[in-house]
């Protein structure tokens, strides 16, 4: 693909869950070494975006292009799913995805872990599954954990694994879901040093967040979600200095306080 497609676009994104509308038609896109964060209320929107974005959930009616090849899509409305079980399988191994919970499996040790999906999914060689393995989790600043037990590491260690595991399948883009909600202020630091020194080697990202100095920090593009919608969404000097909204200046403040 040329590199001046978007690794990612969603264009005008509709998801319910029955009666409950939470996206109402949603339009946003990733460029190849962009950053793009996702802030809002809690309710607005943002994970299940991000959800979708993955196919981990099916939206009603709207577009998702990945590398500029759109979806494909069975049924209409509520009953509407892929088409094609081994085109989401090939988009899913191209975005990796970091969870608000770790999601380390507890009987494998830390390197076990990061290697699980490259060797059973992509069908890796081990040996130099291994070495990458190694190398992604020393570049997370735990190098020294590969024989350990997730049960063993703090939050902050765990969540730098899962960073590790997501980047060893050598995805095109990486989706953080609150990636450092469930973390206390110290452990979350490490973290944030982490996803702030991938930014700088210019890996394609999307990052639900709620610490707006990450945003501020990381991010080419910032995406303000409002009950559904995109409410304002620009640069971040921009949307963070002179929001033009009122929901955004409100929200804005809240979060200051």
């Amino acid at each position: 693909m040329s590199d001046t497609k978007p690794v990612i676009e969603i264009r005008d994104l509709h998801k319910s869950y029955g009666d409950l509308e939470v996206l109402k038609g949603v339009s946003l896109t990733a460029p190849r070494g962009h950053v793009i964060s996702l802030i809002g209320s809690s309710g607005s929107g943002k994970s299940t975006l991000l959800r979708c974005v993955n196919l981990l959930e099916n939206s009603q009616s709207g577009e998702v292009l990945f590398e500029g090849e759109p979806v494909a899509w069975r049924g209409n409305g509520p009953g509407r799913h892929p088409a094609d079980k081994k085109q989401v399988a090939r988009i899913r191994t191209n975005l990796s995805m970091v969870f608000q919970q770790f999601n380390l499996w507890s009987h494998m040790t830390i390197l076990q872990n990061v290697m699980e999906a490259p060797v059973t999914v992509l069908k890796r060689d081990r040996d130099e599954v291994e070495a990458k393995a190694r190398e992604y989790l020393a570049k997370v600043g735990i190098g020294d954990k590969c024989d350990v037990w997730p049960a063993q590491l703090s939050g902050g260690q765990q969540q730098r694994a899962a960073i590790a595991r997501a980047l060893c399948m050598e995805p095109r883009a990486l989706l953080f879901d609150e990636p450092t909600s469930a973390l206390d202020p110290e452990l979350e630091q490490e973290v944030i040093r982490v996803i702030k020194a991938l930014a700088q080697e210019g890996r394609t990202m999307i990052i639900v967040t709620h610490d707006m100095n990450l945003a501020r920090d990381v991010s080419d593009h910032v995406v303000f979600l409002h009950k559904g919608l995109i409410e304002e969404d620009g640069p971040p000097e921009t949307l963070f200095g002179a929001p033009k909204s009122e929901r955004l200046r409100q929200f804005l403040s809240a979060v200051a306080a």
